[in-house]
């Protein structure tokens, strides 16, 4: 028998046979594999939709969102600008407070602070009401009223937001109210102080018996209030007393203090002028709060007096400009004596 034939049939049958088993070797791995397979390709594809998500979220922040990115930078600007402000001011350099001040509104025009709005952040509107409120002492201090003015027209939009939108802890509202009727005071303008006083006393008694307590205790409102009562008094040595003694309850109010002297002594000269012909000069400086003899002399001759012998003589009161004479005032009493006589008789003779 041939046996040949035989061994290369086997042989061809053994080649295919191994591919078979390899075939099935790769379809059972790919069987095996599929699964895992399937998981790494779903968690790379979860990898990539939570990176997706991210960049998303970072898109949004730099697009939508980016505002207050922006905003903290230039808070953090602000509040360095306005720390060295605080330090400018306690070393009395106003002309660098003024530069810095200068710098700072820029900043809350930067941003868009300078008036409250709804969507305006707590801490952005906490730096622009500390921002205002430090340009207006440092009007005060440098004397100039009508900045400080307009500092405090500026600052009562602030004044009035709500607590929640805007915390009222550590502010400086009684100070600046207090100083701006120490300035309506200090002008004469009474009208105008009672106007904000009542509008303080509305918004007290709507804050109920706790607020009104807290006004009530308030040095820096009832300082101009007690002068104001002293002044309707004429209690001049009181409100003399209280300028020059250490009662004024902050630096600030003892800026007004030589003004509020000066508006005394100009009010005690005119009723001088009208009660008295003449004073001794040692008299006037007592009753002019005036240091000395020489003091007197100058102010006397900014209004006019004639200085004699010693003694103050006022000018004489003209007829034309509405003042009567000593005779004419007599004349004039003698007169209302007769006719109240005439008029007591005839209620006699009607009785």
């Amino acid at each position: 028998m041939n046996l040949l034939p035989l061994l290369r049939s086997l042989r061809s049958s053994s080649h295919v046979i191994q591919r078979a088993l390899a075939s099935k070797t790769f379809d059972l791995l790919a069987v095996l594999l599929r699964p895992i397979l399937k998981i790494t390709k779903s968690s790379s594809g979860a990898r990539s939709q939570q990176q997706l998500n991210r960049e998303h979220k970072q898109t949004q922040q730099l697009h939508g969102p980016t505002q207050p990115a922006e905003f903290s930078m230039a808070e953090r600007e602000l509040s360095s600008l306005l720390q060295q402000i605080h330090q400018t001011l306690s070393t009395h350099d106003y002309q660098s407070s003024l530069s810095l001040l200068t710098r700072a509104k820029l900043s809350l025009l930067s941003l868009k602070a300078l008036v409250p709005s709804p969507s305006s952040a707590q801490s952005t509107l906490l730096l622009a009401r500390e921002t205002l409120e430090l340009g207006a002492l440092i009007s005060i201090r440098r004397q100039d009223s009508e900045g400080f003015t307009r500092y405090f027209q500026q600052l009562q939009p602030f004044y009035d937001l709500p607590p929640s939108q805007l915390p009222q802890e550590k502010n400086n509202q009684s100070k600046i109210t207090g100083l701006y009727l120490l300035l309506l005071l200090n002008q004469g303008d009474y009208a105008g102080f009672h106007t904000v006083l009542e509008s303080l006393e509305l918004a007290t008694a709507a804050g109920g018996s706790k607020a009104r307590k807290g006004v009530e205790e308030d040095v820096f409102i009832q300082y101009p209030v007690k002068l104001e009562q002293w002044l309707m008094e004429g209690s001049y040595d009181k409100v003399w007393a209280a300028t020059k003694s250490e009662q004024a309850p902050s630096e600030e109010y003892r800026v007004f203090s030589d003004g509020l002297i000066n508006t005394i002594r100009a009010e005690i000269a005119s009723c001088s002028e009208r009660a008295y012909p003449s004073l001794p000069i040692s008299n006037a400086k007592n009753l002019l709060f005036l240091d000395s003899e020489g003091s007197v002399v100058q102010f006397a001759q900014t209004r006019g007096w004639l200085i004699r012998d010693g003694r103050i003589y006022f000018p004489l009161q003209q007829p034309e400009q509405g003042l009567r004479t000593e005779k004419e005032i007599l004349a004039t009493s003698g007169q209302v004596i007769e006719n109240t006589i005439g008029y007591a008789r005839e209620l006699e003779t009607i009785v």
